[in-house]
């Protein structure tokens, strides 16, 4: 332990301007020194230093302190190292109290270690440089990488030769025991454990050399790619990342890392003048690593390649630097390149300003991929929403996390209730998951402090808590986590009032989609619907219970409309919609809808109608029921099970923008009406869409100074007006809303 004295000596030695100056170009102005700061990005100096008072701050992000504190926030050093760093530059000699035995038997060791690690890296950086068989393999292997001689010395490059014993004799030689080169890792039954393989030296944060990895360059051999030191007292894999050392410097001063995986993707570029960058080294990131990257900076970019591994390597891992509290970006690089070979490709500028065009927030990344991967599968859908909730709850500061929901209200389309729910629920399943390993970890403690104490006792088995009588356990609550909530977009409907079986017909159980209560006095409803036979065995299939999330899923974009356009197809579709023509419901609405098929959201459904369209071009008249619930299919035999079921259930977007009011009988009889006022309101929402869409494109031909393309998007834009106002002019009973 440092005295007291020398501590106080190297604090009245140390000067500010001449550490700070190490580090920093300062020019002096006036009494004080100016220059740009190392701690954040900037183009206009706003770091001061003051000789007379031995003190910096930067006036732009606010770091200040003394010599002390610049070493140790810098270099991330701690008291001790940053004044005995000081110390050595000023040629003090410090004095240090008595410490025990054992504490001064472990400080010599890791010393002794380093010591040896240093010994082996200069050992095989003089192999890669001055033998033939370096010159010959590994400084051709590197070259051909493009790596110049400044760069892999910066990184300690070396080459373990062919022979199995060679560093172990130079080592024994050279006084070092063969002790501790065993317990290194850098021999094995007193044979070499690198052999034949071009080295990469791993630094701690301080650059001194603390493991190696070695890579073999020939082919078609039973060996792995790479090997690894195995852990030791001075290593351990799960708290360094390669390349930080020579990194840590750009990376507080363009407050952002990249992490690739491989050793040689942070040697090329950092070459080429990318130096915040650092690797993984093809292991999945650990909670030691990111707390060493937030200590540099709280913005992370993952630098993989394009292929389905490197996806999955974006995603892997990725929950530990949430949960520390880092922005966490992704780039991912074109197929079947990797960050070496695309900077050899492309070049410096070009990867730059891809690095820049194709960043993206993780957590909207990892949305997106998953959602394109179930398409239009509401349960896949209902899965990937439910994944990007849960890394949504890893982030901890309650305003971002409120910022990103927003943000997933806006993409996803569902009421923002619904997803503050599954948040909340998400987060408090996270908490109640980390309690539990807590209090195992605890246990364990108590047991391994009981076999210390006690050791010729056996262990001490916990309670486990008596059974209560199946009889004394009181009835699940009715209401769930759900309870409460509205379905989306119902917000506002009021109740059937007790005792009035009258106020809605029962329509198969299922809500009535907002018609109940739209009537004139004399609604007729002693129609109903009955079920068309034949189901399988005479069975109506049951249907499964609700999902609040699978449900909300149908109201997003325009696949509420959709479904509900396929199930007026197979309820009313064979029926007659005008006896001049012999036109059936069917022929009207795919006659009607075969110019927007291409704006369908639902691949399912526009499927379907285009089998009906079919149909009704074969026979000229629309399938009845039982051809949907005999369909080869399962899909569409689900479909005509729902549809008949639940027959009614028009959007309540649109019963609240369009304030529909059905003015004759119930659409179980009124089925014209019913499909030529869904019709108008159906190609009504595809116009206001195309609307919107084309809209946004003339903008960007306006900026983009394309008058060809300008012009032509004007004039689409005015056919779409008219058709606009000709379906409002023909809505009739339909009043449209502002």
């Amino acid at each position: 332990m440092i005295t007291d004295e020398s501590i106080q000596l190297v604090k009245d030695t140390a000067r500010v301007e001449d550490i700070v100056g190490d580090y920093v170009n300062l020019r002096r102005r006036g009494q004080n020194m100016l220059g740009l700061c190392p701690f954040h990005n900037e183009k206009t100096p706003s770091f001061n230093v003051n000789p007379s008072r031995n003190i910096y701050k930067c006036f732009g992000c606010g770091e200040g302190g003394d010599p002390i504190k610049f070493l140790m926030t810098l270099e991330q050093l701690t008291y001790p190292d940053a004044i005995r760093k000081i110390a050595a530059k000023y040629n003090i000699q410090l004095e240090e109290k008595e410490v025990s035995q054992e504490v001064k038997e472990e400080r010599q060791e890791k010393e002794s270690l380093i010591l040896v690690n240093e010994f082996a890296q200069q050992w095989y950086a003089d192999q890669l440089y001055n033998t033939d068989e370096g010159k010959s393999i590994g400084l051709s292997y590197f070259k051909s990488r493009g790596f110049r001689r400044d760069v892999m010395e910066k990184f300690g490059l070396g080459f373990a030769p062919n022979s199995r014993n060679g560093l172990y004799k130079a080592a024994l030689a050279s006084g070092y025991k063969e002790e501790q080169l065993d317990k290194l890792g850098l021999i094995r039954n007193k044979k070499d454990f690198f052999w034949d393989r071009v080295m990469f030296t791993i630094h701690n944060l301080s650059g001194k050399p603390i493991a190696f990895a070695g890579r073999i360059l020939k082919k078609d051999v039973k060996a792995p790619k790479y090997v690894n030191s195995p852990e030791s007292e001075i290593y351990h894999k799960s708290d360094v990342l390669y390349g930080l050392h020579q990194a840590r410097g750009m990376v507080r001063k363009l407050d952002n890392v990249y992490m690739v995986e491989g050793y040689t993707d942070v040697i090329s570029l950092h070459q080429h003048g990318i130096e915040n960058v650092v690797a993984t080294s093809g292991t999945s990131l650990t909670s030691g690593q990111a707390r060493l990257v937030k200590r540099q900076t709280e913005n992370v970019t993952l630098l993989y390649d394009g292929d389905k591994a490197g996806i999955k390597a974006a995603l892997r891992g990725v929950d530990v630097l949430l949960i520390e509290g880092l922005n966490v970006r992704v780039v991912i690089l074109p197929d079947g390149e990797d960050p070496d070979s695309y900077m050899q490709k492309v070049g410096t500028t070009a990867f730059e300003e891809y690095l820049t065009k194709k960043r993206r927030d993780f957590l909207f990344f990892k949305a997106d991929l998953l959602l394109e991967e179930a398409g239009d599968d509401v349960a896949a859908r209902s899965d990937a929403i439910r994944s990007s909730i849960a890394t949504l709850a890893l982030v901890e500061d309650p305003l971002k996390r409120a910022g990103y929901l927003q943000q997933f209200t806006g993409r996803l389309g569902l009421e923002e209730s619904l997803l503050v729910n599954l948040v909340n629920q998400a987060v408090a399943d996270r908490r109640e998951e980390v309690k539990k390993e807590q209090d195992r970890e605890q246990r364990r403690r108590e047991r391994n402090a009981r076999a210390e104490n006690a050791p010729g006792l056996p262990p001490v088995r916990p309670q486990r808590p008596q059974r209560p009588n199946k009889k004394d356990i009181p009835p699940p609550p009715t209401e769930d986590r759900w309870a409460g909530m509205q379905e989306p977009g119902f917000a506002g409907a009021e109740p059937p009032p007790a005792g009035n079986d009258d106020y809605a017909p029962d329509w198969g159980g299922m809500d009535d989609g907002g018609w109940a209560g739209m009537q004139e006095p004399g609604f007729d409803d002693s129609g109903g619907i009955e079920i068309p036979p034949p189901f399988i065995d005479g069975q109506v299939p049951e249907m499964p219970g609700k999902d609040p999330l699978k449900e909300a899923l149908l109201f997003t974009g325009h696949t509420f409309q959709e479904q509900d356009l396929v199930k007026i197809l197979i309820v009313h579709g064979s029926k007659l919609h005008d006896e001049e023509t012999n036109t059936s419901i069917a022929g009207f609405l795919t006659a009607n809808t075969a110019d927007i098929l291409g704006d369908f959201d639902s691949e399912q459904y526009r499927k379907v109608a285009v089998l009906v369209a079919d149909y009704v071009r074969q026979h000229q008249q629309g399938p009845a029921p039982e051809w949907y619930l005999n369909h080869p299919e399962e899909n569409i035999r689900q479909m005509a099970v729902s549809a008949t079921l639940s027959p009614h259930t028009m959007s309540p977007n649109w019963q609240e923008k369009y304030k529909v009011y059905l003015r004759q009988k119930h659409p179980t009889e009124n089925h014209k009406l019913y499909a030529e006022n869904f019709l108008r309101i159906f190609r009504m929402e595809k116009i206001d869409r195309k609307c919107k869409d084309n809209i946004r494109k003339i903008k960007e031909y306006e900026k983009g100074d394309d008058h060809k393309k300008l012009v032509l998007h004007m004039k689409l834009q005015m056919k779409l007006d008219e058709m606009r106002k000709a379906l409002a002019a023909e809505l009739g009973t339909v009043v449209l809303g502002k």
